[in-house]
């Protein structure tokens, strides 16, 4: 009874936003520098790029900024990842102080979930400055001021364009180490780093590949980004636009570099928070326990904790109190 409620209600609330489109399936093999063919051709082509990158270290690494700038709270600088879109390549974050002086020395990046609007989770970045850790809230790609004037909604950072989806979700790595070194070369010591939905699995594989990333914050969790937006229901109009084309198992191999699972390992030295909700319907409960089986089997230092709620009604009172304090006493305990 108790699931029916909850899932229901999830229901609901997804059905709120009614501009959701299935926009077409394409290879995108133009976003990854290569010649476009017959689909089985192109597809053979992209297994081969994404196995290219992951074996090579610095798919990851952004080169070096010295373009920053911040105005009152806000801080731009150029993204490493140059795209059709000038408003993309700007990166935006609005920057918390720590209100608990002198403590400069702790600092969170925070990565919100997919569609977020610009106030998402700026009360959990006041919540971490009054505790002491300031907070740089990120702009994913595609989102706030960095979206296209065609858009409606960011779908170019989950889309059925194979390619696209893979540069804009790797571009979001690029820039948050960026931001990581901003803060960095501003003076902060301990840095962590919290991530929500689509942004939980940006902020681990950030995390998996900056060494100043001390501590992780996880908020909804899946191994695999395919299977997310294969099964979730906030992701049903994308997997309408790749049926037909492509099947499971080969997605999930084209977008293996942005998945979490293949980066465990190098979580090993990063004190990491595994959180997700029971009722869950967007990222399946599965999913997020096989991760949390996957860091189990490998020992990696881990905290779980399981809300009694699903994707959509965490943010709803009083989960998204629970939600909030389990994040920032997990950063205040680790940073």
């Amino acid at each position: 009874m108790i699931s029916q409620f909850f899932h229901a209600w999830e229901r609901r609330l997804v059905a709120v936003d009614t501009n959701r489109l299935v926009r077409p399936f394409e290879w995108g093999l133009d976003w990854i520098d290569a010649e476009p063919g017959p689909d089985e051709t192109s597809g053979r082509r992209f297994e081969q790029f994404a196995d290219r990158a992951m074996s090579d270290p610095d798919w990851f690494t952004a080169a070096p900024c010295q373009d920053y700038s911040l105005q009152g709270d806000v801080l731009t600088f150029p993204s490493a990842e140059t795209t059709p879109h000038p408003e993309n390549n700007t990166v935006r974050l609005r920057y918390f102080p720590a209100e608990q002086k002198p403590d400069r020395r702790r600092a969170t990046l925070v990565l919100p979930q997919w569609n977020s609007d610009p106030e998402a989770h700026v009360g959990l970045c006041q919540l971490l400055a009054r505790v002491g850790i300031s907070a740089l809230r990120l702009s994913l790609p595609y989102h706030d001021d960095r979206m296209p004037p065609e858009l409606e909604r960011a779908d170019y950072i989950v889309s059925p364009n194979i390619g696209r989806t893979l540069h804009a979700n790797r571009q979001a790595v690029l820039d948050a180490r960026r931001a990581i070194a901003w803060l960095a070369a501003t003076g902060y010591e301990r840095i962590g780093i919290l991530g929500t939905s689509l942004g939980s699995c940006l902020a681990m594989l950030t995390a998996a590949h900056e060494p100043l990333v001390k501590a992780a914050a996880l908020n909804h969790i899946s191994p695999y980004f395919a299977d997310v937006v294969w099964e979730g229901i906030s992701t049903k109009h994308v997997r309408d636009g790749l049926a037909g084309s492509i099947e499971l198992d080969q997605l999930r191999r084209c977008w293996l570099p942005i998945s979490p699972q293949p980066f465990i390992e190098r979580m090993r030295k990063t004190p990491t928070l595994l959180v997700y909700a029971r009722y869950d319907l967007s990222f399946p409960v599965r999913l997020s326990r096989q991760l949390v089986r996957d860091f189990r089997t490998h020992e990696i230092p881990h905290q779980v904790t399981v809300m009694p709620c699903g994707h959509y009604t965490i943010g709803k009172t009083p989960f998204k109190w629970l939600d909030g304090y389990t994040l920032v006493q997990f950063l205040r305990r680790h940073l």
